[in-house]
């Protein structure tokens, strides 16, 4: 009662003594001066920009993206700066020039106290010197580079893993391994034991995932294809402690190819979204010390099915958000499985990460999951993100709806063609970055106390001056106030000495400084 006479009283305040002076000057203009036929909208954004301080730890976001470029970009003596736009307060540097060409998604190694950078180079399968004769490894047989590590403290770049093609996905584990795939049809998933020590081994046959060392010799001891994860062009993962791993399928709409004529029908689904429960969960949160011990030996696949009912599994066109179970599908042939038993097709979903700020007061074991789906600017599919929480990642039955998925970010004309995440530590901010030339990272906040379950707003915190490249692999360190960034498909014909590294091609990989975490996160 009281609040409610509180209320009246300001009320009758506001009626009585604020109206003449709200009412009183120019009509145009509201009691503090500002326009009262400004939209709403831009009032809104104005007012996001104004609080970038607060809100996102910048002094001032972007308000245009970097101009185009024209003919050879890339130079030898060309400094960070010039790579990117900036919002107002960040700064950048470069941590190396020598990441191998089309180095795409990374990870730091180790989780806590990382020293280095693990990264995915997404370039095709390619033999740069040695036999011809791919029946055996012989002395001299050098493949394209596919896993590299990177020092923080000085940028020097090893490779790890040669001879997969389009590897892109990469995570550490949480028993202190390496997870890494490939995006492209066949794409098999890779688990390497000790990153800072393997160096220049090579996948050797794709198919059977023969591992060679240095010397020729097969070695599953320090890394092995996981067979048991499904095949499909991977990109975003999540990994969680208890082995289970939640990752989206690359794939447009109409891309299938059903009867074997090599060519896809158009009437088939985009990308699922799989999970893979292993068949023995791990427990306690040591690392591992053999490749045996992890929970990526053996499980079961499973593919997210929409329901448009609460329920029962009402599944197809239009049910591609609210509540979900998991269907069952095998590792082999996760694609035509999911497109066969009504999982949910996605347009093309590309990075995945789990929420590391996400609790759930009654359920501990609950987890939210946000990707990518990037869709296409010229047919007008703007891109967007959508969260789902699974209350329950250790089970899936497809009985049990146990996920609820929702549309977190949508695109724009200016905003479109999301690629890849990261969610900035300590205030949770979510970065997405676009795929696209000239490309720009937006800077999202999470959702506020407000009706809605969307973002509370977006602002551009970065912009790639190259017109030849896009952004990609966006990462942020543990303290959330350095973030890196690999600039990819840059034109290199005037790049000079810094054109070739190991005899492949290079891309600038960027250490990015200055973000603000205010106090109280």
């Amino acid at each position: 009662m009281r609040r409610r006479l509180k209320q009246l009283a300001l009320s009758v305040i506001a009626t009585t003594s604020l109206a003449p002076m709200l009412a009183s000057g120019d009509d145009d203009k509201d009691y503090f001066g500002k326009d009262r036929n400004e939209d709403f909208g831009m009032f809104v954004e104005r007012k996001l920009n104004n609080r970038s301080k607060q809100l996102f730890g910048v002094k001032e976001p972007l308000n245009e993206s970097a101009p185009e470029t024209t003919g050879a970009y890339r130079t030898a003596t060309q400094k960070a700066e010039a790579q990117v736009l900036l919002a107002d307060g960040l700064h950048v540097e470069y941590l190396t020039r020598n990441a191998g060409n089309e180095t795409d998604m990374m990870d730091f190694f180790p989780l806590h106290k990382p020293t280095h950078l693990i990264t995915c180079v997404e370039g095709a399968r390619e033999q740069l010197t040695g036999d011809a004769d791919k029946t055996k490894y012989a002395a001299g047989d050098k493949f394209n580079p596919a896993v590299q590590r990177i020092s923080l403290s000085d940028g020097k770049v090893e490779t790890i893993l040669r001879g997969m093609t389009r590897c892109d996905g990469i995570r550490t584990t949480p028993w202190g391994t390496i997870l890494i795939t490939e995006e492209t049809t066949d794409g098999g998933a890779y688990e390497i034991l000790n990153p800072l020590k393997t160096t220049n081994f090579t996948v050797f046959d794709r198919a059977t995932g023969v591992i060679v060392d240095t010397d020729g010799k097969e070695n599953a001891v320090e890394i092995a294809k996981r067979a048991a994860l499904p095949t499909m062009a991977w990109e975003g993962i999540a990994v969680l402690a208890s082995g289970v791993v939640i990752a989206g399928d690359e794939l447009r709409p109409g891309s299938i190819d059903l009867d074997g004529d090599k060519k896809p029908e158009n009437d088939t689904d985009g990308g699922a979204i799989f999970k893979f429960v292993p068949q023995v969960p791990r427990s306690g949160d040591g690392l591992i010390t053999a490749l045996a011990q992890s929970p990526f030996a053996s499980g079961a696949v499973h593919a997210l099915q929409v329901s448009c009912q609460d329920n029962i599994q009402q599944y197809g066109q239009g049910c591609e958000i609210g509540n979900a179970a998991w269907i069952s599908v095998n590792a082999a042939t996760a694609r035509t499985d999911a497109n066969k038993n009504g999982a949910t097709g996605y347009y093309r979903p590309e990075d995945l990460h789990d929420d590391p700020l996400y609790k759930d007061a009654e359920n501990a074991l609950a987890v939210r999951v946000c990707w990518t789906n990037t869709g296409n600017e010229d047919g007008k599919n703007y891109a967007e993100v959508v969260c789902a929480v699974d209350s329950e990642p250790l089970i899936a039955d497809p009985t049990k709806r146990t996920v609820v998925a929702n549309r977190f970010v949508e695109g724009d004309t200016d905003f479109n063609s999301f690629d890849n995440l990261a969610f900035q530590p300590k205030t949770g901010n979510l970065y997405v970055i676009e795929d696209h030339d000239n490309g720009d990272i937006f800077a999202c906040l999470r959702d506020g106390e407000d009706r809605d379950i969307k973002s509370d707003g977006c602002v551009k915190i970065l912009s790639v001056k190259d017109s030849s490249a896009e952004p990609t692999g966006f990462i942020f360190a543990p303290d959330g106030e350095t973030a890196y960034l690999s600039i990819q498909h840059s034109d290199d014909t005037n790049a000079g000495a810094v054109g070739k590294f190991d005899g492949y091609a290079t891309d600038d990989l960027l250490k990015i400084t200055g973000f603000k975490i205010r106090k109280g996160h």
